[in-house]
């Protein structure tokens, strides 16, 4: 057994862990990352790349699947096929070529990697065991970024049947008939897909409606969407347990029944994993959710130990990870960064896709604000009719004395690329004649925003 020492250790390869790795080691920061999956985490290996990688390829097939029957373009296209094994295998090479980009900036930024599985012995001693050895390793400061993994229902153990989101990444063929437990964005973007490649698809949600982190008006055309493809919806229901045709639910209003499912997959939530690595041991002071309580510098309850991602808790989105590993890195390095940022964007890729940013209109009355709400229909948008994609629209929401704005929404075919848009609109603290006195190009669907801020004067020039 080998004895290492360093300056930063950061346990788990994820998208926060590695950001803070590679930053640390920019600015001369003896730096250690420890990790027994390639580099890249859930994100980049099971989560975000691998499932938009899966949702491109149902949207192209299912493209060319409808192009002569549905088209209003004069295309006309033989009916295709598609080899699920060949778009699994087109995904896991793109998984690997990223892998293989963060190792490679680990070598630029002077970061050592090591590919194991840590345990952490105290807050200034990690033990690595690979290839059958081990190393203990000193450090001055400790990053736990070790993530999250799918949440198990007890009378749904994964396993068989019952799937996880990581399992539905890498199927051999689409399933005849795919029961998605849970309505939230995982499962409707994996059941979206699948219904796409020829699944027979049931959403399972215990809610009212589906997303129901969202108001009404934006998950309305996503609703609309899987209408369209056969997708069936059951709300204010329950799973139960299996049965021989598939699977038993509960509906609130109903006696028990079998919906047909010769695969389950289960996207109920994410936890933290907190209780693996020796990281319990720790006794770190945990929030009332359960995840690991950070200040505003990242910092846990033990000198010298931060955490950062998933395991600190919602939202459990990579690029919040990523923030918070290049403020720790600078942290660590003696600089004075605190957390400060007004918001995090929220993409969910369904059909259409919802992007959200800062406050929805009920969230910023809740807070007090006197908000006025601008809002341009996609219909009106020559770009979207181009795309044909005029569902959905643009939403500003913006404090009615100042006209500072709070919140940016959107739903519609591809809307997820004004993210950027919306995020520095509102970390700038623009105001609503910020936005609509700069010049948009044309045709894009960035005019819908302008569009929405001059609504919120009464000032809408394409509707």
């Amino acid at each position: 057994m080998s004895v290492g020492k360093c300056s930063l250790l950061v346990l788990g390869a994820g998208p926060g862990g590695y950001v803070c790795a590679i930053r640390a080691g920019q600015m001369g920061i003896d730096t250690v990352i420890v990790d027994e999956m390639a580099p890249g985490g859930t994100c980049l290996n099971v989560g975000c790349i691998p499932s938009k990688a899966l949702i491109h390829a149902a949207n192209e097939f299912h493209k060319i699947t409808h192009a002569s029957d549905q088209s209003a373009l004069g295309i006309k296209a033989a009916a295709p096929t598609i080899d699920l094994g060949a778009t699994v295998g087109w995904k896991d090479a793109i998984v690997r070529r990223l892998n293989g980009g963060v190792e490679g900036l680990f070598k630029k930024a002077g970061v050592r990697h090591i590919r194991g599985r840590g345990e952490v012995l105290d807050g200034k001693t990690v033990r690595v065991f690979r290839d059958g050895g081990e190393e203990t390793i000193r450090t001055d400061a400790l990053v736990l970024a070790t993530g999250s993994a799918p949440a198990e229902l007890p009378f749904l153990p994964f396993g068989g049947k019952v799937i996880s989101s990581t399992e539905a990444l890498s199927l051999a063929e689409p399933p005849t008939a795919l029961a998605v437990v849970g309505g939230g964005y995982i499962g409707l973007e994996l059941g979206t897909a699948y219904a796409k490649l020829g699944s027979r698809v049931t959403v399972i949600e215990a809610e009212q409606r589906i997303l129901p982190q969202y108001d009404a008006a934006l998950t309305r055309p996503v609703e609309q969407s899987l209408e369209r493809l056969g997708v069936t919806v059951l709300t204010r229901t329950k799973a139960l347990e299996l049965s021989d045709k598939g699977l038993c639910v509960q509906h609130a209003d109903d006696g028990p029944s079998d919906i047909d499912a010769d695969r389950i997959l289960v996207t109920t939530g994410r936890t933290p994993r907190i209780r693996e690595a020796g990281i319990e041991g720790l006794a770190l002071t945990l929030t009332q959710d359960g995840f690991i309580a950070v200040d505003d510098r990242c910092a846990t309850s033990m000198r010298g130990v931060y955490a950062i991602g998933d395991i600190t808790g919602d939202p459990m989105l990579a690029h919040k990870a990523m923030a918070q590993g290049e403020l720790v890195a600078e942290v660590v390095a003696g600089r004075r960064s605190r957390w400060d940022r007004t918001c995090i964007p929220a993409v969910c890729f369904t059909d259409p896709e919802i992007v959200t940013c800062g406050l929805l209109p009920d969230e910023a009355a809740k807070q007090g604000f006197d908000v006025s709400v601008g809002q341009f229909p996609l219909a009106a948008s020559g770009r979207a009719m181009t795309m044909e994609a005029a569902s959905g629209f643009v939403r500003a929401v913006a404090e009615r004395c100042t006209g500072r704005i709070l919140g940016l929404q959107a739903v519609g075919r591809d809307i997820s690329e004004l993210s950027t848009a919306f995020a520095i609109a509102i970390e700038m603290g623009a105001v609503v004649d910020d936005i609509a006195g700069v010049i948009h190009a044309h045709p894009t669907l960035g005019e819908g925003l302008q569009e929405a801020c001059f609504a919120i004067g009464g000032k809408t020039i394409h509707v």
